[in-house]
């Protein structure tokens, strides 16, 4: 038998008793923030004691006691996860203690941890993060074997291959038998588990991800992303299936980290409060007031203008640059202008709340950023100084496989706020998977496949100028750091080898729609298909694996003449029906735009150059007055349709119910 600490009970209060379920090992009455952990399925509350210990004096950490476990055979087990929830949730509600709370949950604990943190927002109480180790999401089917049917020594077999388990323990028959006996009955609870794919949580979920771990994959932990409206993101520990418990000296820095960023960012009492409709309309106008305009013009369609007389010529000819004559640029553009809205009055809206639901995560706007290229032309920061905009504006970003910046350096930019990323599929099948793979790693929560681009579109402003961000080696870094690329170049390659070999992979124009399927394969991520203005092709992405579309002209640089983005949404939206996710760009340039196409059908847009502009005016301050400019141009947009919420909106807002 073992030593284990001795364990100060938290106090009881009110009618529940906290001490049956929450244990403190190393009390912290001095600590700002509670660090409440859930144990793995068999697991008891000293398999935290080492973590506990390792934890800073301002993080205390209280281990949740799973009834059954503190007196051997003294109760029996809960009989389902709802149970083991329910009992954490009283019993935190019960300790009278405000300070913030994080939860942080082990294999079956993290799930437990995810209902607990549920129930205190359906209570009025709010988690500010939760911490997942070696779990899959609540969505997916863990593939759990019925352990009954299992044998104890096929079971020991087991536990010795994932660790975490002292062998002399495993060697003595009677702890043997009761570490089996908990095992057996939290899989009778976890086997009657039904998650729902659109269940979420305001807290923000940190993934912490073993890379030696024989059970859970990367690809496994990503549909995290779909359980928060608050970000994901996916940090990788040494070592194996208890990588969390056996490596403190590891992961609980990584804790600390995400505990402290959040306490100063002053998240960790919930989601804030959205920002009132006209708070940057007051601070514009009070700034002018003290004899300070605006850096750049709240006009989001003169940005275009002002970025090209200050970017180089070439780069501003490649961001603006259009196919042919500019026939589909323009369409774009007229489109929206011949939509007209209906004001409504009196309809007492003072916010006007944005937020909607894609694959599952509440987002909390309709506006994502469209994955443009080579942002380094722009600003040398390029995609991170984006990133993290994005992230201070609460826009989700997708980024693009063709940008200046590795799709993991864009992630540290934007933290735990959301993010999607677009995939070119190249030639090169590995590179792609390994693409697909690194994006799933990094937290991406959606995989945008682009197929309207396989052959470069003819654009005199980028011909005449004679350049390519790309063969000067910007716009590639994500082939240049990934391994599967690499691999194809010989040992001695320079950079002009690099680029030659990117140039000759990087798209490909054989694809078909069973290139799609087989992208299926790689992920459970989410995958929109972006550059369809047919109903048809709709129709065939989703008959070949896809979850949703992006109706788009590629900002009109691919056929010059084509019909409009927006003129395609409403037969793209009867297409696929009500409930597949549309999302829609090209044109879009203000708050009312974004209206509009909410009005004929799209669930969310994609923005596109405005906000590069807005980066090459003035980096990241730059994007952040481009985005927060379209922001409240849209609640005031809404605000004055008579909308409080994008579920008001709907083709009676416009006059004339549809394009003509």
């Amino acid at each position: 038998m073992t030593n284990t600490p001795t364990a100060a009970p938290v106090s009881p209060a009110g009618a529940a008793d906290p001490s049956r379920w929450l244990r403190s090992y190393h009390p912290r009455a001095s600590a700002a923030a509670r660090l409440v952990c859930f144990p793995h399925a068999g697991g008891a509350a000293n398999a935290f004691v080492a973590l506990s210990a390792a934890l800073p004096e301002d993080v205390e950490l209280l281990a949740v006691q799973y009834p059954g476990r503190q007196d051997r055979r003294g109760e029996p087990c809960a009989r389902d996860l709802a149970e083991l929830a329910a009992g954490v949730a009283g019993a935190l509600a019960a300790s009278s203690d405000d300070r913030p709370l994080f939860l942080l949950g082990h294999s079956m604990g993290a799930l437990v941890a995810f209902e607990t943190a549920r129930l205190l927002e359906e209570q009025g109480g709010a988690a500010a993060r939760l911490f997942v180790s070696a779990a899959r999401p609540p969505a997916q089917d863990w593939e759990e074997p019925d352990l009954a049917l299992v044998g104890d020594a096929e079971l020991v077999a087991g536990l010795r291959r994932l660790g975490g388990i002292p062998e002399p323990l495993l060697a003595d028959p009677e702890i043997a038998a009761e570490i089996l006996r908990l095992l057996r009955a939290d899989h009778r609870a976890l086997l009657r588990r039904a998650g729902a794919q659109d269940t979420s949580v305001a807290a923000a979920v940190t993934v912490l991800l073993a890379t030696a771990d024989p059970k859970n994959s990367p690809a496994q932990m990503a549909g995290w992303a779909r359980h928060t409206v608050r970000g994901h993101e996916v940090v990788t520990l040494s070592g194996g299936h208890f990588a969390l418990l056996e490596r403190p000296a590891e992961s609980a820095p990584a804790v600390t980290e995400r505990i402290r960023g959040d306490l100063a960012r002053g998240q960790a009492a919930g989601t804030p409060d959205p920002e009132p409709l006209a708070d940057l309309v007051r601070e514009l106008m009070l700034e002018g007031l003290a004899g300070r305009p605006p850096r750049l013009t709240t006009d989001l369609t003169a940005l275009e203008a002002a970025a090209g007389r200050v970017m180089a010529p070439e780069a501003f000819a490649y961001v603006s640059g259009t196919a042919g004559s500019g026939a589909t640029g323009r369409a774009n553009r007229a489109a929206f202008d011949r939509l007209r809205l209906v004001p409504r009055m009196l309809r007492g809206t003072r916010r006007a709340d944005t937020s909607v639901t894609l694959f599952g995560q509440r987002l909390p706007t309709p506006v994502l950023l469209a994955p443009l290229a080579a942002q380094q032309v722009a600003h040398p920061e390029g995609e991170s100084a984006t990133a993290r905009a994005a992230a201070a504006t609460g826009v989700p970003m997708v980024l693009s496989t063709f940008a200046s910046r590795t799709l993991e350096e864009v992630a540290g930019a934007a933290g735990d706020h959301p993010r999607w990323f677009q995939l070119y599929l190249p030639s090169d099948r590995a590179v792609g998977a390994s693409l697909v793979r690194r994006a799933e790693a990094s937290g991406y929560g959606a995989i945008v496949v682009t197929v309207d681009a396989t052959h470069l579109g003819f654009r005199p402003a980028e011909l005449d100028s004679g350049y390519s961000p790309f063969l000067r080696g910007t716009g590639i870094a994500n082939f240049t750091s990934d391994p599967a690329f690499r691999a194809g170049l010989p040992a001695d390659a320079d950079a002009t080898a690099a680029v030659l070999r990117w140039a000759q992979i990087s798209t490909d124009p054989t694809l078909t729609w069973e290139d799609l399927a087989r992208l299926r394969g790689l992920t459970r991520l989410p995958i929109l298909v972006k550059g369809i203005l047919h109903p048809d092709d709709a129709r065939l992405a989703l008959e070949h694996g896809a979850d949703g579309v992006v109706v788009s002209t590629h900002g009109g640089r691919q056929l010059d003449g084509s019909v409009s983005a927006l003129e395609s949404l409403p037969a793209v939206r009867a297409a696929v029906g009500p409930e597949v996710p549309v999302l829609m760009d090209s044109g879009v340039r203000t708050g009312s735009d974004v209206l509009k196409a909410l009005a004929l059908g799209a669930d969310a847009v994609l923005y596109g150059r405005p906000y590069v502009y807005g980066l090459g005016l003035d980096g990241r301050r730059g994007v952040e007055h481009v985005l927060r400019c379209l922001l409240t141009d849209l609640g005031l947009a809404l605000a004055l349709t008579g909308c409080a919420s994008l579920a008001d909106v709907g083709p009676h807002v416009l006059a004339n119910g549809e394009l003509r």
